[in-house]
């Protein structure tokens, strides 16, 4: 792993401190958990926008039937 420093405010620091030992864990980890779900959001929109463009046209959305419509059938 390469190691990096970062800067924050003393404040949010200790609370974050404070907030990893309640939950069990370190910043470190819940760093590196950010940073994983930082770089795959972006892929997943990418996956998203992809799997919506290639639906367009395929699909057609009609009105959601009511609850009587539902009890007739």
């Amino acid at each position: 792993m390469k190691k990096i420093t970062l800067s924050a405010d003393e404040t949010l620091i200790e609370a974050a401190h404070a907030r990893a030992r309640e939950e069990q864990t370190t910043l470190n980890e819940q760093f590196r958990r950010w940073l994983t779900v930082y770089v795959h959001q972006r892929d997943r929109a990418l996956q998203y926008d992809a799997a919506i463009s290639e639906l367009r046209g395929k699909l057609r959305v009609g009105e959601s039937p009511s609850r009587e419509g539902m009890s007739e059938r």
